[in-house]
């Protein structure tokens, strides 16, 4: 026989299990702000942009008239700053352990398609990236002409010291875990309420037998009942000597 749930059973069953739901939402909040106010080390970001002029070659490869070739020129600016040509000279300049991973501190693109070129840096110092930043895109300005005989890269902007980091951001952390938490708790409160095969009432026994019910009998109170008996004899006691004086 096909089941169905009505609107009515969801709600019944939200609210029979709405102190689990809670109880997970308020948890995974709590969790995702403790996690990201206390242990999370914050990571600043610094960006230098440098701009790529026309090159002052005559070498006809290099011709930025040709939007093509531009791009392609650009692109190749792009693995350059990140390869270890660059960033060795950078760590060296900057004293850095040999160990630091530059690369992965280091995103190098293009603006829009243009002759622009952002070098960003990430790093736990906020000082330190804007010194990685700044340094890295005048070590390619003058590594570019040995490397590929063109003198053509100039600095648009330097790199500054941020003042607030960019991740982690507590209240978006704490928002996507309070939806988790919500939606984890919905869905355990369902997964329960599946798993629970009790018959609790009337509509139980015909749901799962497909027989009417004719008739139940009613859960009596022994003690209450009693109590109540006893209280209506002795009004009546009281109301015959009443009736007698």
């Amino acid at each position: 026989m096909e089941e169905t749930i009505s609107l009515r059973e969801i709600f019944q069953t939200l609210k029979k299990r709405f102190w689990l739901i809670t109880l997970l939402t308020i948890l995974a909040t709590a969790t995702s702000g403790i996690i990201s106010y206390n242990f999370l080390t914050p990571i600043y970001q610094s960006s230098t942009q440098i701009l790529v002029n026309q090159s002052k070659t005559e070498q006809p490869a290099f011709n930025v008239n040709d939007i093509r070739t531009n791009l392609e020129l650009i692109n190749t600016y792009n693995v350059i700053i990140k390869s270890p040509a660059i960033l060795d000279i950078v760590k060296e300049e900057l004293e850095l352990d040999e160990s630091t991973n530059l690369n992965g501190k280091i995103t190098v693109g293009s603006v829009q398609n243009s002759q622009v070129v952002d070098v960003t840096v990430q790093d736990a110092d906020s000082a330190l990236a804007a010194e990685i930043a700044n340094t890295t895109a005048t070590v390619f300005q003058e590594e570019i002409v040995k490397i590929m005989n063109v003198d053509n890269v100039s600095i648009l902007s330097r790199a500054v010291e941020s003042e607030s980091p960019v991740k982690p951001n507590p209240m978006l952390n704490m928002a996507i875990a309070l939806v988790v938490g919500l939606m984890a708790g919905v869905g355990i409160a369902f997964l329960l309420e599946y798993l629970d095969n009790t018959v609790k009432n009337e509509q139980d026994i015909e749901r799962l037998l497909g027989l009417p019910v004719l008739g139940a009998i009613a859960q009596i109170d022994i003690e209450a009942e009693a109590k109540k008996q006893a209280a209506a004899q002795a009004e009546k006691g009281l109301r015959g000597e009443t009736l007698g004086s």
